[in-house]
């Protein structure tokens, strides 16, 4: 039995053509034919590459295949290679395997450009896709995440205040606004609902999202930044340091905004002091700073903050691999990686709460200032009340912990019942 590329070479050599070779991709069969310069010829070659043997083979041959091509099949009719004085898209778009047409090269972007003697392919470039899907749904995804976190953190401000409110305690009896210390974390919300009522729980709140979400959004510019500069080589050193300083920059950046809630949360209403507020507002904060202590007033106790950053990144880095073992351990459980979640939040959170209480603490002088500089802070601290003062409010820490932890439950359960309810599922 001939051969089908034996069929193919004595047609041609019947013929008496002479010329180039033109690959057809389809079949893997080499023709040989000559560059025709009319229309006939250009008939005789769309003919040629429709003899009965190549459309029982092709159809044997996709009879077990899918419909679209393999990619590897793709690349080969891509019409970037190098072919010249012909154009094999016509010859591709005329194939026909049994009734089913290959998928066809459009014609739109390929034009023939005439260089003397010879014609070039020239593929123009694709267009580029507007509002891609990928990242329409991460862009999505990331606002959703936002809102999520704004509700979570309303949903704790309670929390957040009675644990602002403990750490500070000291430095407000100081000053005069506070005439005695809560006896627990119980007594704060009794004692705070009785005088203020129960909306003055979410005082200092706006600042507090609002400080929150900037962050989240920074992060997420300097992450995206950091994977477009891909002339940068990002060995481990530089990633951990620019991840260092972008720290220290996104703090630097929403600082006064936990300065506002801050001194907004531990302004309280006793019966001492006729119902009277230090401020009415986040920007009457400003104003009064500004004025009494300048742009200086407003970033009183941020130095503090550098070294809690570091050695927040650093306690992290030594514990995660640990909460990563023991989240392994408990996949199968959701109560078991909330626990292990809130555990080590409150590790860390413990290792740097002296820091921040230092920090809170030279906000509240703004205004009145009693500290130089941090460390005459923490000597002050230290030798007046003692080593557990610097932990004070740390069980209410711990609380707002668990508290966020529990939400973050409850706020995945609705997502799922909810995806669940529009996909249909029962």
């Amino acid at each position: 039995m001939v051969s089908f590329k034996t069929a193919i070479r004595e047609q041609m050599k019947k013929k008496k053509k002479k010329g180039i070779y033109v690959l057809a991709s389809s079949c893997n069969v080499m023709f040989k034919a000559e560059s025709y310069r009319n229309s006939r010829n250009w008939s005789y070659m769309n003919n040629l590459c429709r003899p009965q043997d190549m459309v029982t083979r092709v159809s044997s041959r996709m009879e077990h295949e899918p419909l679209h091509p393999p990619i590897s099949q793709k690349m080969h009719w891509q019409p970037g290679l190098s072919f010249r004085h012909f154009n094999y898209i016509t010859i591709m778009e005329n194939i026909r395997c049994s009734g089913a047409s290959l998928t066809r090269i459009p014609r739109s972007p390929v034009h023939p450009v005439i260089q003397g003697s010879a014609v070039s392919v020239v593929k123009s470039s694709p267009p580029a896709f507007v509002g891609a899907p990928m990242e329409n749904s991460k862009a999505s995804s990331f606002i959703k995440g936002l809102a999520l976190l704004g509700v979570m953190r309303t949903a704790g401000a309670p929390f957040e205040r009675v644990k602002l409110l403990m750490q500070n305690q000291n430095e407000m009896i100081i000053s005069g606004r506070l005439p005695k210390r809560y006896n627990g974390i119980f007594d704060c919300f009794a004692t705070t609902i009785r005088n203020e009522g129960i909306v003055s729980l979410w005082r200092g709140n706006i600042a507090f999202v609002t400080a929150y979400l900037s962050s989240e959004v920074i992060a997420k510019a300097r992450h995206h930044y950091g994977n477009s500069r891909e002339d940068i080589e990002w060995t481990h050193t530089r990633r951990k340091v620019a991840v260092f300083l972008s720290a220290v920059v996104n703090q630097f950046l929403v600082y006064p905004l936990y300065y506002a809630g801050t001194r907004m949360a531990n302004d309280v209403i006793t019966s001492s002091n006729s119902r009277k507020r230090q401020f009415n507002g986040i920007f009457d904060v400003y104003r009064k700073t500004l004025k009494s202590d300048g742009i200086a007033g407003v970033y009183r106790g941020f130095n503090i903050m550098i070294p809690k950053i570091a050695l927040l990144r650093a306690v992290t880095a030594v514990s995660k691999p640990w909460q990563q073992f023991l989240l392994h351990h408990f996949q199968g459980s959701v109560l078991g990686r909330a626990v292990v979640n809130t555990l080590y939040a409150s590790c860390r959170s413990m290792a740097v709460h002296p820091l921040d209480t230092v920090s809170r603490r030279m906000m509240m002088t703004s205004g009145a200032v009693k500290y130089r500089h941090s460390l005459h802070a923490i000597t002050c601290i230290f030798y007046n009340e003692g080593v557990k003062s610097f932990y004070s409010g740390a069980k209410a820490q711990i609380l707002t912990l668990a508290v966020y932890q529990v939400y973050g439950l409850c706020l995945r359960y609705v997502v799922g019942v909810l995806r669940r309810k529009n996909t249909g599922d029962k």
